[in-house]
């Protein structure tokens, strides 16, 4: 069984010998335990301090493409090397390193293919009253969304099987965190949670600046991700709203036109009508999208099917 620690890496020189430090060396169950830097177009010296550090593997990037795209690219090339058990954890080493047997123990004991290490939302010391009240409504969100049980779905300390690193397919720019989960849901993937620890902040995230930058971020992020994967209830959600005012609107004109009450002289009703057939015509488009959007969600779903069993078939390579 072999394990790789991947820490996707951008500017981190001074933080990442902590977390490099902070790793296990060993882990029951785990024959090969390496760990892997994926230098995402870093200006200052990260790479050549993960090399001076011993890490077994360095990914270049060569230029900045977020934290996702870096996520990704250390999936698949710890896939190459032929990992059958992937840690990602950050290099701000905010996640207790000595928490990671304990990530892994569901998968090795074949009780999950991915597991999220819950941090202490609600007893953080650091995180706000806000920050708190956030961090739970937005994981409820993901949630529904994704039809799993996580419990910290903004947490970046997770282990993945080698099944489930072959499945994960990242089209989001700015967070792998909440696509992989929903993207685990709707394929079946087990999803596991268990409770980690956290070490004292080391700096502010750069993923946002401000609480409103990251409740627009994980918005749109979770609203793209619900549109992309489940298009389907999207669009029939908008469309119930329209199709719902176009349906008072046609009660209102009976009511009143044939209704008990006799109309009142004179009083036309063609504003009422032009807003009710705009109203059940942009509801029916809408239902007509969310078809299409499941033909492409299918679609996308059989090329996904075909990339999976690619990357099974494909021969493991030496790193070297």
């Amino acid at each position: 069984m072999k394990c790789i620690i991947q820490i996707p890496c951008f500017n981190e020189e001074k933080t990442l010998p902590e977390t490099i430090r902070d790793l296990p060396k060993q882990i029951p169950g785990i024959d090969c335990l390496e760990v892997m830097v994926i230098d995402d177009g870093s200006s200052d010296n990260t790479a050549r301090i993960a090399e001076e550090l011993g890490v077994d593997h360095v990914v270049r990037l060569g230029s900045n493409r977020g934290l996702a795209r870096a996520f990704s690219r250390g999936i698949e090339y710890a896939l190459s090397v032929g990992a059958d058990l992937v840690v990602n954890t950050d290099a701000d080493n905010q996640y207790c390193g000595a928490d990671i047997p304990q990530l892994v123990a569901p998968i090795l004991n074949n009780q999950a293919d991915i597991v999220i290490g819950c941090r202490p939302i609600v007893d953080h010391p650091e995180f706000s009253a806000a920050k708190k009240w956030l961090q739970r409504i937005g994981s409820w969100t993901l949630r529904q969304v994704s039809r799993t049980e996580v419990r910290d779905a903004a947490s970046g300390f997770r282990a993945y099987s080698r099944e489930a690193c072959m499945r994960c397919f990242v089209y989001s720019s700015f967070s792998y965190c909440m696509e992989t989960l929903i993207q685990a849901g709707t394929t079946g993937l087990r999803v596991e949670s268990v409770d980690i620890g956290v070490n004292p902040a080391t700096r502010k995230s750069r993923l946002f600046k401000s609480i409103p930058e990251y409740i627009f971020k994980s918005g749109m992020t979770i609203w793209t991700m619900f549109m992309l994967y489940r298009p389907g209830r999207f669009f029939a959600v908008i469309a119930s709203l329209f199709l719902s005012l176009s349906a008072f609107l046609g009660a209102r004109f009976l009511y009143l036109v044939y209704g008990v009450a006799a109309p009142e002289p004179g009083r036309t009703y063609l504003p009422s009508l032009i807003v009710m057939s705009l109203s059940g015509l942009i509801g029916f488009l809408l239902i007509m999208l969310g078809v299409l959007g499941e033909l492409i969600r299918f679609q996308r779903r059989l090329q996904e099917e075909i990339l999976f069993e690619l990357r099974n078939s494909r021969p493991r390579r030496s790193p070297h």
